[in-house]
């Protein structure tokens, strides 16, 4: 399975920049899913809900099914957050996997960084990360550099870079 990463600090246009890159890849053909890691405590389900209800009895997993989409609820205990690896063997093949976060991975990826921003960019001390996508100016930074708005650019130096189809 291919994968990207799109990493930064907190509120640096992550998101952003991952919906955009959907978007420009399936528009290109391709296959995209992603995977979004966050530090907060997330719960996609609601109270009272019969999926709620059957997680709340004690079930290990859920599967909420209807006509146009699916979801698996895993319940895993707090000090078990599982790998990125046990993730992406949970994904079904695609073309290419968009993971948003998981700032010291090792795999390939692009770091986005603000002007203003208080820390430095992680990509200073981490040579995995291959591209800065910024509006600031970046003193000593060796690597492309791309602006926020040069969706394009980015998509097919991610492509290039990882080989997509």
């Amino acid at each position: 399975m291919i994968i990207f990463g799109i990493v930064g600090w907190k509120n640096t246009g992550k998101t952003t920049l991952t919906e955009r890159l959907v978007t420009t890849f399936t528009q290109r053909g391709l296959v995209v899913s992603t995977i979004k890691h966050t530090h907060h405590d997330v719960d996609i389900d609601v109270p009272g809900t019969d999926s709620y209800r059957h997680r709340a009895a004690g079930a290990h997993e859920v599967l909420l099914a209807s006509g146009p989409r699916w979801a698996l609820m895993h319940e895993s205990s707090a000090d078990a957050e599982p790998s990125l690896e046990a993730l992406l063997d949970r994904l079904a093949p695609v073309d290419l996997v968009l993971v948003e976060g998981y700032k010291y991975g090792r795999h390939p990826r692009l770091e986005v960084y603000r002007a203003g921003t208080i820390q430095p960019p992680i990509g200073r001390e981490d040579r995995s990360v291959l591209a800065l996508v910024t509006d600031a100016v970046v003193d000593d930074w060796d690597r492309p550099r791309f602006d926020l708005d040069a969706i394009d650019a980015i998509a097919d130096f991610i492509h290039h870079t990882v080989r997509l189809p």
